[in-house]
């Protein structure tokens, strides 16, 4: 895929991705990093900085956010897109989480599953003890890989390329930190 073409569906499906879903930010300042983005959400005043990945799926967005005035807590999230748009907001399940980068550490945690409102993705937040340490091994390693327990042996694999995580996320961070 062309790289103007890649950008361009991109930019679509950042309109909606995220916990700010339900409203539409304007989208600026994309960059392309490998198989990862950077881009700045803004409506109004606020702002929200964002590192993307979304070639390892058709359907499926993994980012690392941070919010101007708040850039020492990022959050991790992965969106999916579903068929309908959803009738309510709410907290649809709260499963264990792991996340493995490589052959690095095991991060434990709770995935919470989340719908917004109009909006026609489910939105995983993710809640570890050790969230730092895992950004440093997605900004070294080549695979992030994530396992959900829905419970009963029930479980949900997803894996996502980390080429050009590195990048994507500095500049996320740096972008986030010049907004003050």
């Amino acid at each position: 895929m062309r790289f103007s073409a890649l950008l361009a569906s991109t930019l679509a499906g950042l309109a909606l991705a995220g916990p700010v879903a339900a409203t539409n930010y304007n989208v600026s300042d994309a960059e392309q990093h490998d198989s990862w983005h950077s881009v700045v959400l803004s409506l109004g005043d606020e702002r929200h900085f964002r590192a993307l990945e979304q070639t390892s799926y058709s359907d499926s967005i993994l980012s690392v956010n941070y919010t101007a005035g708040v850039c020492d807590l990022p959050w991790l999230e992965v969106r999916v897109e579903l068929e309908k748009h959803q009738p309510e907001s709410r907290v649809a399940n709260l499963v264990p989480g792991d996340l493995r980068v490589d052959h690095e550490t095991i991060h434990n945690g709770m995935a919470e599953f989340i719908t917004q409102r109009g909006d026609r993705g489910f939105y995983v937040n993710f809640y570890l003890d050790n969230q730092t340490l895992l950004l440093d091994e997605m900004r070294k390693g080549e695979t992030l890989r994530l396992r959900f327990d829905r419970g009963n042996e029930d479980y949900w694999f997803m894996s996502f390329d980390l080429e050009g995580a590195d990048a994507a996320i500095a500049r996320a961070e740096r972008l986030c930190e010049a907004a003050g």
